[in-house]
């Protein structure tokens, strides 16, 4: 071939480039403001949130924007409003009245936690029943002991009241009208007769005798009042009266 009459086309070579990156930090500012943002009359503070950067920006007012143009995106909700340094300052008082008025509680370097310990046993089942019936049995010896204070309170109430042959109410009372009447207001049903009453409970010894117990002698009945007194209707003619014990070996009947 001749060299003379051919024609060689070079086309022109393109260089490669690197492609352009913006500036980290710009990256940084674009993501950080999309995520949050404060601005006040002196600067910019932008948190980029997750990424563990903060900016501040710092300008002079004459660059700031407005307080009336402020709009920004905090937690994900627009907040729009005036926040320069005129409002920042009265929330910060704000936040210091509400800290100084908060109930402090103040814990000095030394204080020590002490926690007792109390010791815990075990029963077995046979032991947890004995206790429980026992137990049962001091509540009802104080419930007893209760009504028969009861019975001596009430049977005071009606000193006074004539003694009636068959009488079994405040109008008038014989023995055991008396005695079955007192101990039915506290909640006790007595016979009607003194010699049924004499059963109605169980016999003590003189010794043993409680305020409240039943006093029987063959044809007769009194309520005991303590300390060798009783208080009883006596005989025709007569009132209820609160008197020494009279009767001759008297029975002492403890009832409930």
């Amino acid at each position: 071939m001749d060299p003379q009459s051919s024609t060689v086309t070079s086309q022109p070579r393109r260089g490669r480039h690197r492609a352009a990156h913006r500036p980290l930090l710009t990256s940084v500012a674009q993501a950080a403001t999309s995520q949050a943002g404060v601005i006040t009359g002196r600067g910019a503070v932008i948190a980029a949130a997750g990424s563990g950067v903060l900016l501040s920006l710092i300008a002079p007012s004459a660059h700031a924007a407005p307080a009336s143009e402020v709009s920004t995106t905090l937690a994900g909700t627009a907040v729009k409003g005036k926040l320069n340094s005129t409002d920042l300052n009265a929330l910060a008082s704000q936040a210091r009245q509400t800290v100084a008025a908060a109930n402090v509680v103040t814990v000095t370097p030394t204080a020590e936690l002490n926690v007792e310990k109390s010791a815990v046993s075990v029963v077995s089942a046979a032991e947890n029943a004995e206790y429980q019936e026992a137990r049962a049995a001091e509540i009802a010896a104080e419930e007893a002991a209760q009504r028969r204070a009861s019975v001596v309170s009430v049977a005071m109430r009606y000193i006074g009241v004539p003694y009636v042959w068959g009488g079994t109410t405040p109008a008038g009372f014989d023995c055991s009208g008396f005695t079955s009447y007192v101990f039915a207001q506290v909640g006790i049903d007595l016979p009607r007769t003194s010699s049924a009453q004499r059963y109605a409970g169980t016999a003590v010894s003189w010794a043993e005798a409680q305020p409240g117990d039943l006093i029987w002698t063959p044809g007769h009945i009194a309520i005991y009042a303590g300390g060798g007194m009783q208080i009883e209707a006596p005989v025709p003619g007569k009132s209820v009266r609160y008197t020494s014990i009279w009767q001759s070996g008297p029975t002492f009947i403890r009832v409930g």
